[in-house]
């Protein structure tokens, strides 16, 4: 796609208060880089705007010329939905406010803002609020969503704590979403909310959070797997605590000669009750332990060197239903630790199996947000990430059958229990994964109504498009 020139001079002429970079430009290529490597194409213009009214202004410049949009918040996606290739971005990253309201405990943010300005400016209130697990992730799309994190255990997801959201719809229209405005909406975009509109800005219930949690990372070697297993599947079902949760990652250290199997834990109380309700993990004589008391607002910030910028990646979504098999673990490492080490352009790649209390996240009825995945399995993920842009095809292909084996012996985990929803985490899955054939679920029904109504256009379509064909 490229952009005719009169279009593009009519764009240039009709806003007010953006940056306008074209691929002339200074600065282009900061502004069309993604986290991700293979997230990055060749924008025909980017903008950055500091008001609504250039977003309503481009955004229906984009339909009015035919023009391909992206929204980009974070940046996060691998495979490029926050990118167009020769058409518009609408980058947000201007809008990045944090006000708290210390009084009713609640903070609007801009659609723009990454999770560390929020973490940060609540502790500087004693609060926090359910966020993710990687800092400079945006608050636009872990919050669309669905959004797990450290304190889900005991408030649920980031969409159970999203009090409103200001929307600008495909019309231009400026909407309030919340339960007593727009509700249809605002049932939609908790969980969906890709596909309805640009959010500019939330409003998110925090909690008091005034002490430091116990949290950190400890390593054992690859023989300590199965025991490692065993007791996370012990503290999560036999002991479950709402202030606690951990994710194994098998990754390998700087230095280490081969992956390791590192847990990343999380205690929300004192070190005494850390240490008590970790202590079989510890007796493991792991050959590192980074666990500390350090105030939350550094938790999320804990995983930031495993998940820098740069190189390029692929993201796979993968989900069991606990407990997870020791022996099947052990098999996962083994033919990870197989594939890194015959390629060693994949050194910084990793597996991740999350072990969240699910509880409260629960409570939630299903068919009350358009978020489809609550129920019993837990989340996990492969990430490879490489250099060779060579190697796109090749890497991306042994995820992707990796990610189908896997989810054909956890679908049967899956049946067996008998738990319902849809298992696949939408974050954690990329767009053409078929590793969930409908990530709607039941409520995909509901959610073409609402695309009719908000967006019968279907502008908004890059992120798990809801067709209406």
């Amino acid at each position: 796609m490229t952009i005719p020139a009169p279009a593009l001079s009519a764009l240039r002429s009709s806003l007010t208060s953006s940056l306008i970079i074209t691929p002339q430009d200074e600065g282009y290529t900061d502004a069309i880089r993604r986290w991700s490597d293979t997230g990055i194409k060749q924008a025909g213009v980017v903008i950055k705007p500091s008001n609504e009214t250039d977003i309503v202004t481009a955004l229906k410049w984009s339909q009015e010329h035919n023009i391909d949009l992206a929204v980009k918040a974070g940046g996060h996606s691998v495979s490029g939905t926050s990118s167009s290739s020769g058409g518009l971005v609408i980058d947000l990253t201007r809008l990045n406010s944090v006000t708290v309201e210390p009084s009713t405990k609640t903070a609007t943010v801009g659609g723009g803002t990454v999770w560390k300005d929020v973490d940060e400016a609540l502790a500087s209130h004693n609060l926090a609020a359910v966020g993710g697990t990687v800092n400079h992730t945006g608050v636009g799309g872990l919050t669309l969503g669905g959004g797990y994190g450290w304190l889900s255990g005991m408030y649920g997801l980031t969409i159970d704590n999203l009090l409103s959201a200001r929307v600008i719809l495909a019309s231009g229209e400026i909407v309030t979403a919340s339960k007593t405005d727009n509700a249809d909406l605002f049932w939609a975009l908790r969980g969906a909310g890709y596909n309805f509109g640009i959010v500019v800005s939330f409003t998110f219930q925090a909690y008091e959070q005034s002490t430091p949690v116990y949290a950190g990372i400890v390593a054992f070697t690859p023989d300590k797997v199965e025991e490692v297993i065993s007791i996370l599947n012990g503290l999560l079902l036999d002991k479950p605590d709402p202030r606690s949760g951990a994710i194994t990652i098998f990754a390998r250290p700087p230095g280490a000669p081969v992956p390791m199997v590192n847990v990343l834990i999380f205690y929300n109380g004192t070190e005494e009750e850390g240490r008590t309700r970790f202590a079989d993990l510890l007796s493991l004589d792991p050959v590192a332990n980074m666990i500390s008391m350090i105030p939350y607002s550094q938790v999320n910030a804990l995983q930031n060197p495993m998940a820098t910028y740069g190189d390029r990646k692929s993201f796979k979504g993968i989900f069991f239903n606990p407990p997870l098999s020791p022996s099947f673990a052990k098999t996962v490492l083994g033919e990870f630790t197989e594939k890194v080490q015959s390629d060693p352009d994949l050194g910084a790649s990793a597996i991740l199996f999350e072990f969240y209390d699910m509880e409260k996240t629960n409570k939630v009825p299903r068919s009350a947000t358009a978020f489809a995945s609550r129920g019993t399995t837990q989340n996990g993920i492969i990430t490879l990430r490489w250099s060779d842009a060579s190697k796109d095809r090749e890497h991306r292909a042994w995820a992707r059958g990796v990610q189908e084996r896997y989810k054909e012996r956890l679908d049967a985990e899956e049946k067996a229990a008998g738990a319902g929803g849809v298992p696949q985490y939408i974050n954690y899955a990329e767009p053409g994964d078929s590793v969930v054939d409908n990530i709607y679920g039941e409520n995909f029904d509901r959610l073409k109504d609402m695309k009719r109504k908000y967006d019968p256009k279907n502008v908004f379509r890059k992120m798990h498009p809801i067709s209406l064909e």
